[in-house]
């Protein structure tokens, strides 16, 4: 195979990885949807995704440049590590949805206090001092 093929695919195979890693980063809310210009979080697709990408280091293990295969798990490690963080979150959503569903009330961190009440004093009536007769 000429010197060119080979440049040429592998920047195609360094296209397809990034094709996958992005779309496993709008999957886990992390990038901006092209599509709808907003954060989507589906950890179920980025579960697909990270999986597709292990899958391909897996298949292509010692087919790779040294470069490639770094490349390859330095993008599954960040993807993997955000993946567990996203799903924490979920967990923790998940926990308060349920105690508000029992009827208790959690109390939300990023609500501040209130303020404190002004104290009211009630005033009394003025009397005058009239002398009766």
């Amino acid at each position: 195979m000429s010197e060119d093929q080979m440049k040429k695919e592998d920047q195609l195979f360094i296209h397809l990885v990034n094709t996958f890693v992005q779309s496993a980063w709008i999957s886990l809310g992390k990038v901006k949807s092209p599509v709808s210009e907003e954060l989507e979080r589906n950890l179920e697709q980025a579960t697909y995704y990270i999986d597709l990408l292990d899958m391909l280091q897996t298949k292509m293990k010692g087919n790779l440049s040294e470069w490639e295969e770094q490349y390859i798990i330095h993008s599954l490690s960040e993807l993997k590590l955000n993946f567990i963080d996203e799903q924490k979150k979920g967990d923790q959503d998940n926990k308060s949805e349920e105690k508000n569903a029992d009827g208790s009330v959690e109390a939300d961190k990023d609500v501040k206090p209130k303020e404190k009440a002004k104290k009211v004093t009630k005033k009394k009536p003025k009397t005058t001092n009239k002398k009766t007769k």
